[in-house]
């Protein structure tokens, strides 16, 4: 055996074969290199565009504000802030999703090119492999879907209080797998994306405050109204408040009678920010003035309208507008054959003689 391997290395064609198969797996390496090196300058690319894309909108948004620094655009409208928010989200989204598509094209490439056999041997495998990871991981595709669709759709952002059913607080992060919500007690809960149905944001556009004062049956009631729509009005024009209040207070009037007591509704209209700091002042407000013009004060409630009566009450109230004169309101007559056809008025009376009387 060892004269027939003495033999092979001296055999010319031995090496020939040799160095056949050493330029064939070297221009495989290089192509298998050059692969590599393409994914990775398609991946920089997307991922530059990507930068470029977001770079650009979050530019846009604080020109549009007219600030430069992020941080300030939330004394700017509320959909900048949202903007910038939601496209930094999608951008790291998108980027992750480049690097790992990139990733998994790259070593398939390298190992339809160095191992085609391989690939092919495995394909049934890896066929049975893709099918059970599906099964198993239909819920992780759940959450990245539905997260994507949340971010997209900008239903929730950070810094927005939320009831996600699961769990009510502030929201600290948005991936594409899970939100972070902080309760009120501190507890940071993990939800999936997939495993939320609903989601109520008690932080986009305005709040409102309703507030029902508890009062003796004696007051009179136009007074009172008065009395507090002049104490609201002060409180929104004050230059410590305005910022913090939208619109102007509505008084919806009497609510409710129990017993010795009358139940007036008072709203106003807040940033969701400062809601409850609205709240508390327009409560302190408002029991210093009754309590200055000698109306006992038997309680200030805050009211949480819900179902049919908050759905119809979103609006606000719409009574009638009262005016001083009101128009006549027209009637119509038949005609009777021997009328003349000149111009009526509303009551029937031709104008002629009307100017004749």
């Amino acid at each position: 055996m060892t004269t027939a391997t003495e033999a092979d290395v001296t055999d010319p064609g031995f090496w020939q074969d040799v160095l056949a198969n050493l330029a064939t797996f070297g221009w495989d390496l290089l192509t298998a290199v050059v692969a590599v090196a393409a994914c990775v300058l398609i991946a920089w690319l997307l991922r530059f565009l990507i930068r470029r894309v977001v770079k650009r909108i979050v530019e846009g948004a604080k020109s549009k504000a007219k600030v430069d620094d992020t941080r300030a655009l939330e004394r700017s409208p509320l959909a900048s802030v949202r903007v910038v928010q939601r496209t930094r989200t999608l951008g790291s989204i998108l980027t992750n999703i480049v690097n790992v598509m990139m990733v998994i094209v790259a070593l398939v490439l390298v190992f339809s090119i160095l191992a085609p056999n391989v690939i092919t041997s495995l394909s049934l495998l890896t066929a049975a492999v893709g099918a059970g990871l599906g099964f198993g991981a239909q819920n992780i595709v759940k959450d990245v879907l539905n997260g994507i669709f949340i971010v997209a759709e900008d239903q929730v952002g950070i810094g927005d209080v939320v009831d996600l059913g699961l769990a009510t607080g502030v929201v600290e992060f948005v991936s594409v797998r899970i939100t972070h919500v902080r309760d009120v007690n501190g507890v940071l809960w993990y939800v999936r994306n997939g495993e939320i149905t609903r989601i109520g944001n008690m932080t986009q556009g305005w709040s409102r405050v309703v507030l029902d004062l508890t009062l003796p049956k004696d007051v009179v009631l136009e007074d009172v109204e008065s009395l507090l729509t002049t104490t609201a009005q002060g409180l929104a024009h004050d230059p410590r408040w305005r910022s913090r209040v939208i619109g102007e207070p509505e008084v919806w009037g009497l609510e409710s009678l129990e017993g010795e007591t009358l139940v007036i509704r008072l709203v106003i209209k807040a940033k969701p920010t400062a809601k409850d700091d609205v709240a508390r002042e327009l409560r302190e407000r408002l029991r210093a003035v009754l309590l200055t013009e000698g109306i006992d004060v038997t309680g200030i409630a805050r009211a949480t309208l819900e179902g049919a009566e908050g759905a119809l009450r979103v609006r606000g109230a719409n009574p009638p507008t009262l005016t001083s004169t009101l128009p006549e309101r027209p009637t119509w007559r038949p005609r009777t054959p021997d009328q003349p056809t000149t111009d009526q008025t509303a009551d029937g009376r031709d104008d002629e003689k009307e100017g004749d009387a």
